[in-house]
């Protein structure tokens, strides 16, 4: 029997399992397809790290480690749910949810002094950040929009902020001393291994990493973010922003780049508040109360502080006297720089975007931004469709064309690979990459704060991307653009990979370019006008930040995207969009029972992993994934997604119209009589018990909702909360 591995996450998409995985056993195993659960949320994370301080009821393998090690083989089938990749609040908390659980579970240790301290600090930091999606990506991405969701959008529409040419909306970043600037990048001849060394003025060396192992063909990069021009920079768009009279925001990714954006985020709350930190810092950090880790973990911490009520005082002249800040959450005072997972980038840029270039601020109403993104990396093309709008206008969602892309991601391609290779520098000096037989590979000169990095790109995951663009450019006759700038020292090692792979395949009549990130930007926005497509093919960060921003723009939420990775050794991998807003819906199901996330994307992968049985010859689930895609054209076109509104359809409302008409769809198909005879009698009980199920469903709207915790959840609960229509179960279940 084949085997399909549905993975529990975290917030939403968790809860939303209980009520809908439910449905995909019961029919799946009608096609011999096995549907089995692994725990890779940030709570299950972490207790598969302390095993021996559990009891046996208690203790759970590393199921991380077993997918990734499934996903490198051709058997792999599993469905990726959004996780958490957790801030150091979010880890804090999750760890003090599970001591009051019973679980024993040590504190995070901030500033370990000890052997075991610094092993629980270690365990700890395993799961921080984006701890999954590297274990689990074994391919490159494939990710568009597909056409029953496209379809559905242009005859729907979203909201889109007007735009006018006056706006004052822009983003600055530093194009000097940051990472994109100073990068260096070399490709190695031969494998081996590699150290990474700092060298202090009068000599002494220190040993960084070591046993860095490469491979043939691999590009290895480093670089630097020098903070002294860090600062200067962020001292400049504070004034700016004061002077023109515009909110003030920073994006960056402190969830994925879990080591260097938590720093540079703490580097902009001290800008912030410079004299809170030159008159009280040093009491601050004695508390552990770390702008790394915004400002709401120090405010939380000020009660505890002898003068914590001078310090407060101290913070609230400081948002007096310098620009409005943006805000997360107005009403509640919750600033842009208050949480560093609060605000990230690849969905607050493109959100600011598509609400007219306006964030919110203190005053709860809408007005122009002053968007900081410091690395220049990919700032430019945020920049790029910022000025594209204020010239022509917000973007119209019922003729704009798509973008969809081909992510360079595999075996830990690129930056999100880098954080065992992040160091924050604790003195001057110089900062060494060096091969096995002594060879200096790239050098940096460093002062004590600088923030130092390198990344691995293997030769075989560039193929496979390379392979991948001009099969998805075939198949759909687009262009396909490689964003890649020569002026970059990574970008140039790639153009020339690219360039010396292309002939390796039929590309005749393709269009296949290569273009700096921000001509493609220009490009494909231009294009998106005209109606037409362009396949964005990047590198891992562009992936995920071009995932999010042409989506949200064309769709309203990167939720509704396609998301396949073939695993290059032949397994499939189907990941089912963001899960940036999970947890306000989790919020509002304890206070209301009501659970507004969307499962679309999970609908989409279901479907695409059944196909993927059906191309290893199970017939059967080929028509179960075929109906399925039809059943969510259907739920699209009858609105049957959740809402906003309690009294209306929910995430478990949509689950039951979604299996009403998937079974309507299998019962009416001819491809396979005994599937249809199974699921006739099962679409006329759905049809005929409509109007008790939902009032079920509707009837416990409304009222508060115990699940039992936020990371884990007490499983008897939440499924309680999340199937509550007897009458929807006593159909589904029986075919379990």
């Amino acid at each position: 029997m084949a085997t399909i591995i549905y993975t529990l996450t975290d917030e939403a998409p968790m809860l939303a399992t209980y009520s809908f995985l439910p449905v995909v056993q019961a029919f799946a195993s009608q096609a011999e397809v096995a549907v089995e659960t692994r725990d890779i949320s940030l709570a299950g994370r972490i207790l598969a790290q302390f095993p021996e301080r559990l009891t046996d009821e208690q203790r759970i393998g590393d199921a991380l480690a077993e997918l990734g090690d499934l996903a490198t083989t051709p058997d792999a089938n599993i469905i990726k749910l959004p996780n958490i990749s957790a801030s150091m609040p979010q880890l804090k908390a999750a760890v003090r949810e599970l001591q009051g659980q019973g679980y024993d579970l040590p504190d995070y240790p901030d500033e370990p002094s000890t052997d075991e301290e610094r092993d629980v600090r270690a365990r700890y930091d395993k799961v921080k950040g984006s701890a999954v999606n590297p274990v689990l990506r074994e391919g490159n991405s494939d990710r568009r929009a597909p056409d029953a969701v496209k379809s559905y959008a242009r005859k729907h529409p979203h909201s889109m902020g007007e735009w006018s040419a006056d706006s004052r909306t822009r983003v600055a970043t530093m194009g000097a001393d940051d990472f994109r600037t100073n990068e260096q990048s070399v490709v190695l001849d031969a494998p081996g291994t590699l150290t990474v060394r700092h060298v202090a003025a009068d000599g002494t060396e220190t040993v960084l990493k070591n046993g860095l192992t490469v491979q043939e063909g691999e590009v290895v990069d480093a670089t630097v973010m020098h903070v002294a021009a860090l600062e200067a920079f962020l001292r400049e768009q504070i004034a700016a922003a004061k002077a023109e009279d515009v909110l003030f925001s920073v994006h960056l990714k402190a969830t994925m780049m879990k080591v260097s954006d938590p720093i540079v985020f703490g580097h902009v709350v001290r800008a912030f508040f410079p004299d809170v930190f030159a008159r009280h810092g040093e009491e601050l950090a004695a508390a552990g109360l770390s702008p790394n880790n915004g400002l709401g973990g120090i405010l939380d911490g000020l009660d505890a502080l002898e003068n914590g009520a001078e310090i407060r005082a101290a913070v609230e002249q400081g948002l007096a006297d310098g620009p409005r800040l943006a805000m997360v959450n107005s009403d509640k005072g919750i600033t842009n720089l208050h949480v560093p997972s609060d605000v990230i980038i690849d969905a607050s840029m493109p959100a600011m975007i598509r609400t007219s270039g306006h964030m919110w601020g203190p005053d709860g109403e809408e007005h122009d931004t002053l968007a900081v993104i410091p690395d220049s990396s990919y700032a430019g093309v945020y920049q790029a469709v910022v000025e594209d709008c204020q010239e022509h206008g917000a973007f119209d969602p019922t003729t704009m064309g798509s973008v969809p892309n081909v992510g360079l991601m595999a075996q830990k391609a690129e930056e999100y690979g880098s954080h065992d290779k992040t160091f924050e520098m604790t003195a001057a000096g110089r900062v060494e990459v060096v091969d096995a037989g002594g060879a200096v590979l790239m050098s940096h000169d460093v002062e004590a704060g600088d923030i130092w990095r390198a990344c691995q790109t293997k030769d075989a995951p560039i193929r496979d991307w390379v392979g991948l663009a001009v099969t998805r450019a075939r198949a759909t006759g687009s262009p396909a653009v490689f964003w890649l700038d020569e002026t970059r020292a990574h970008d140039r090692n790639l153009i020339a990979k690219v360039e010396a792979y292309l002939p390796d395949h039929d590309t005749e009549g393709l269009d296949l370019r290569i273009l700096s990130p921000v001509d493609a930007a220009k490009l494909s926005v231009e294009r998106i006008r005209r109606g037409e497509d362009t396949i964005s093919v990047t590198g891992n960060v562009l992936r995920d930040y071009n995932t999010d921003l042409f989506p949200i723009l064309e769709l309203g939420t990167s939720a509704k995207m396609l998301s396949v990775v073939p695993l290059m050794n032949g397994g499939g991998l189907f990941e089912t969009g963001a899960g940036g807003s999970a947890p306000k819906h989790v919020q509002q199901l304890v206070e209301q029972d009501y659970l507004r996330w969307d499962s679309l994307g999970e609908f989409l992968a279901l479907a695409e992993s059944f196909r993927h049985e059906g191309e290893r010859g199970n017939a059967r689930a080929q028509v179960l994934g075929d109906a399925l895609d039809r059943a969510t054209g259907t739920l699209l076109e009858e609105d049957k997604s959740p809402s906003r509104r309690i009294g209306s359809t929910d995430n478990r409302g949509s689950h039951f119209w979604l299996a009403r008409y998937w079974a309507q769809e299998l019962a009416a198909q001819t491809e396979d009589e005994a599937l249809a005879r199974t699921f006739a009698p099962v679409a006329e009980a759905l049809v005929e018990h409509t109007d008790a199920i939902e009032g079920e469903l509707v009837a416990v709207q409304g009222n508060p909702a115990d699940i039992g915790g936020y990371y884990r959840p007490d499983g008897d609960k939440a499924a309680a909360v999340m199937r509550p229509s007897e009458t929807f179960n006593g159909i589904i279940d029986p075919l379990r």
